[in-house]
């Protein structure tokens, strides 16, 4: 009797395939044993008859043209089963499960904080996990399946295959001490900026800095003095006097930073959009749909349902919708 293979084999094959052929990460993330993943693989290929894997010795290094449309037609099995166990648990009322997303520090401690506070009051038996991280490390958490939402701005090229959501906008501002002589130099410029050293966000890794582009336009180029991910550190060095602060508006708390003065900004920067995603071809359930409701109220069931069965469509879909501007 002709063996089938199972849906292990696959999900072992995919996890591999995320995560650039190592079978030693694969592993880590699906908290198996190499071995596991390996005997996987080779039952899988020779219950196909065919290899799914290109192999030098015991390295994995490419995937097969064959190998390319089983697996991408495993995912969309892997989709199917996993939306209907979401459903399978939705009609039965279960409440109970988890929710895992990626951010940036920024989000996670500006402005998810009451988002998360009205989810766990409504949905107490979720078991939610935030991670954060620069876009890159987002982007990796996603492909390695580790989490459901990603919560970015900008670098839509290191998402695809996900279906992203813009929620709201926001504005790069400058903030120095209260003493510092860009508060009596009138209205800010790039060239004012530029006679002084910067702090400000990590760049990112896969292209040129937006930041570091405006001011090659201009004809300037920019001291940096210190990059990093977290807005709060950022804040830090610019009370120690190592340069200028430039941040998120959303990081901006009246309270906590009462000791630095905020210069305006927004005729220097463009403005930029924060989003909310998540893979295509999944089933959200319906506490998933809640906590978007809240991260952006114009998210409404119909309008991500919508999205998801065609992100083409989606600039269309939020054309007439006004993003909150944060």
């Amino acid at each position: 009797m002709a063996r089938e293979t199972n849906l292990q084999q696959w999900r072992f094959a995919l996890a591999v395939a995320r995560n650039g052929l190592s079978v030693t990460h694969a592993a880590q993330i699906l908290g198996v044993s190499q071995p596991a993943i390996s005997r996987a693989l080779k039952e899988l290929e020779q219950i196909l008859g065919f290899a799914v894997f290109v192999r030098e010795g015991r390295a994995l290094t490419r995937i097969t043209p064959e190998g390319e449309q089983v697996l991408a037609a495993a995912q969309r099995a892997v989709n199917e089963f996993n939306g209907l166990t979401a459903l399978a648990r939705d009609v039965a009322g279960e409440e109970s499960g988890s929710l895992s997303l990626a951010t940036t520090h920024t989000q996670a401690r500006y402005v998810l904080p009451p988002v998360v506070t009205a989810f766990r009051h409504r949905h107490p038996s979720v078991d939610l996990n935030l991670h954060q991280g620069t876009s890159e490390q987002i982007a990796e958490m996603v492909a390695a399946d580790r989490v459901q939402l990603a919560i970015a701005t900008g670098s839509e090229g290191l998402f695809a295959g996900m279906v992203l959501l813009p929620v709201y906008r926001w504005h790069r501002q400058v903030v120095v001490p209260r003493k510092h002589p860009l508060t009596r130099a009138g209205r800010l410029t790039l060239e004012k900026l530029a006679a002084f050293p910067l702090v400000t966000y990590v760049f990112s890794f896969s292209g040129a800095s937006s930041l570091q582009q405006i001011f090659e336009r201009a004809g300037l180029t920019p001291k940096i003095a210190l990059t990093a991910r977290d807005s709060d550190v950022i804040k830090t060095y610019v009370r120690l006097g190592l340069g200028v602060g430039i941040i998120a508006s959303v990081a901006i708390d009246p309270r906590e930073d009462h000791d630095l003065v905020v210069l305006d900004a927004d005729h220097l920067f463009p403005i930029h959009t924060t989003w909310v995603g998540f893979r295509r071809g999944t089933r959200l359930r319906e506490y998933t749909y809640d906590f978007l409701a809240a991260f952006g109220p114009h998210l409404t069931r119909r309008l991500i349902d919508r999205a998801a069965a065609d992100p083409a469509r989606i600039p269309d879909l939020f054309r007439r919708i006004a993003l909150p501007v944060q």
